[in-house]
């Protein structure tokens, strides 16, 4: 294990990320450790996974962290943990694989081949036994890679998010053209209440100054602070990716009487927006949904991008457009009773998830036939 992700190469780490998916790239997980967002005191502590080659380069990579919670991760598996400890077991420390605090579907192995794909994750089983831990887990795991996890005899288990797809649209109107007469008299409701009290506003790399990154700050603390008792990122967080993401990064701002009220932050990916963070200081109706839903399907047409992620849970994001897709994390469970149950337990939930998901099909808004 490396100290660390800020100390390995950029260059060879991100040669290793072709997808480019911005949340694994060496400057988003970087700027993590940087700001504290993760390190002491988080219980996120970065433990790298690499394998080198002959001459010293970066040949495989895992995006890992030594957990002390279950916190920031969108996989829950606080129930495992209480059965565990119930069983006498200690379920922390536990090494988790992932992009910390991102319920972003991406690559967690990074690897050029197979062979090193599958070293890098016996690599992390040896962490797991080697250190007394009860387990290693990758979360939102590239569906691509499900192969290597399954051979390599990871537990699977399956999760819902709902995603926005760019069918060729040429403008917004082609978009609301396919859903059903309700629901397009319904968004357009929305988006016009919303719209009437608030003047939006859309930022990119140097136009976003540090008064704009204090508002949003602002909005995200309270939305953190509701959410999980505290936000997980430092305010030097979002220092570092304006100074080394910036033409990733797409800030909605929305303002009333020429005050920022509320804002949304997005990264841009190749071919997605991931719509990751929001927050507000006036409870203006229906602002949450234009910000985070329509303004985001607006900039994923006028850009060219084939969907847009905007995050976890959500079924209210069903009767806007997005729909069901599954999500995936890999699971290795060290002891072989905890596991047999673990496996037991994901086979039902598995055949649950599959059933929600036709169920939440079935209630889109699109036009039937």
């Amino acid at each position: 294990m490396a100290e660390g992700i800020v100390h390995l190469d950029a260059g060879q780490w991100n040669a290793l990320n072709p997808s480019g998916n911005p949340f694994i790239c060496h400057a988003f997980l970087s700027a993590l450790e940087e700001s504290g967002s993760v390190g002491s005191g988080s219980g996120w502590s970065p433990a790298p996974i690499v394998i080198r080659d002959a001459g010293g380069d970066l040949k495989g990579a895992l995006p890992a962290y030594l957990k002390s919670h279950s916190q920031g991760e969108y996989v829950f598996d606080h129930g495992w943990a209480d059965a565990y400890e119930r069983a006498g077991g200690r379920y922390y420390p536990k090494l988790q694989i992932a992009a910390p605090f991102s319920p972003v579907p991406g690559p967690r192995i990074l690897a050029t081949d197979e062979a090193t794909a599958l070293n890098l994750l016996r690599a992390a089983e040896n962490v797991v036994r080697q250190n007394g831990l009860s387990s290693a887990h990758a979360t939102f795991v590239d569906e691509g890679q499900l192969a290597l996890f399954r051979k390599a005899g990871w537990l699977i288990r399956a999760g819902t998010q709902f995603h926005w797809s760019n069918d060729g649209y040429a403008s917004v109107d082609d978009f609301l053209a396919t859903l059903s007469s309700r629901k397009r008299r319904a968004i357009r409701k929305e988006r016009a209440a919303a719209q009437a009290n608030v003047t939006i506003e859309i930022l990119r790399g140097d136009q976003i100054r540090a008064d704009h990154w204090d508002a949003f700050w602002t909005f995200y603390q309270d939305t953190g602070a509701r959410k999980w008792g505290r936000p997980y990122l430092t305010r030097a967080f979002f220092d570092r990716i304006a100074a080394t993401m910036g033409d990733s990064i797409a800030l909605f701002l929305a303002h009333r009487e020429g005050s920022p009220v509320a804002g949304a932050l997005n990264l841009v990916g190749p071919d997605c927006l991931y719509g990751r963070y929001w927050g507000c200081t006036e409870d203006i109706p229906f602002l949450h949904f234009e910000l985070c839903y329509y303004q985001a399907i607006d900039f994923a047409i006028a850009h060219g991008l084939a969907r847009v992620e905007a995050g976890a849970q959500g079924e209210h994001k069903l009767a806007r457009g997005y729909l069901p897709v599954s999500t995936w994390s890999a699971h290795y469970i060290a002891d072989p009773g905890f596991r047999s149950a673990v496996e037991d337990f994901l086979e039902r939930e598995r055949f649950a998830v599959e059933r929600e998901q036709a169920f939440l099909e079935e209630l889109g808004p699109f036009k039937r036939g």
